[in-house]
């Protein structure tokens, strides 16, 4: 096999090997945040609610699945799974841009979907509080629409407070979680949106490289054959 060759399969290899890193972190962490699941009522509900770590799960195994693929076509030197990995490389990268540009035309309704998250959370809260719990506590907000939300009950979750174990109306934080969760996505939907362009291309890159390792095998075989 020529240098060229070589080259090109262990940059590939390294690539695919930091990819395979990255969908573990994501499946694992996506495991943590994910509830435990006791039966199928829980199951259902887990899918509606918690999209977050499974998009994180989901995403991880793809990664995992297809940065194997390319570990393997790079190891093997094998020009099919190489023109595999290729494709689905493309494939997840068509995607990703898909969902970038969809965030980017469709912006407000995007952020509806944020806020229907929270809303979500707060009429599930008598049931299971930890997903409002979770979204006090990072978010620094309380209630619904404000901290008046919890008047009702004649008590604050220890959650609204920075100071858990002395929560009352005094040290309540008094923005509403729905207008402080939108407004979070909201800040940071360009980040979002230009990290996801920036990790786009360097899939595109992954792919030139395995289109040009799958070119240069199945030349290299061709030659070899005469």
């Amino acid at each position: 096999m020529s240098c060229g060759i070589s080259m090109v399969k262990y940059i590939l290899f390294i690539f695919n090997l930091l990819c395979s890193i990255c969908g573990i972190l994501l499946i694992v962490f996506g495991a943590l945040l994910f509830s435990n699941i006791h039966n199928i009522d829980d199951f259902a509900e887990a899918l509606r609610t918690q999209q977050v770590p499974i998009t994180m799960i989901v995403l991880g195994t793809v990664i995992l699945l297809i940065s194997w693929f390319g570990c393997c076509g790079a190891i093997r030197e094998s020009y099919c799974m190489s023109m595999t990995y290729s494709i689905l490389l493309f494939v997840l990268m068509i995607g990703q841009l898909a969902l970038v540009v969809y965030m980017w035309l469709q912006k407000d309704k995007y952020l509806v979907i944020m806020g229907d998250v929270v809303e979500k959370a707060w009429e599930r809260r008598t049931r299971r509080a930890d997903y409002m719990d979770a979204i006090q506590i990072s978010m620094e907000c309380c209630g619904r629409s404000s901290f008046a939300d919890y008047a009702f009950q004649g008590y604050f979750p220890p959650s609204c407070c920075k100071d858990t174990n002395n929560c009352r109306q005094e040290t309540v934080y008094r923005r509403g979680c729905k207008q402080a969760f939108v407004e979070f996505w909201d800040r940071n939907s360009d980040i979002i949106k230009y990290t996801g362009l920036v990790i786009a291309a360097i899939e595109f890159v992954g792919f030139v490289f395995a289109c040009c390792l799958a070119n240069s095998i199945r030349n290299y075989r061709r030659r070899a054959d005469y």
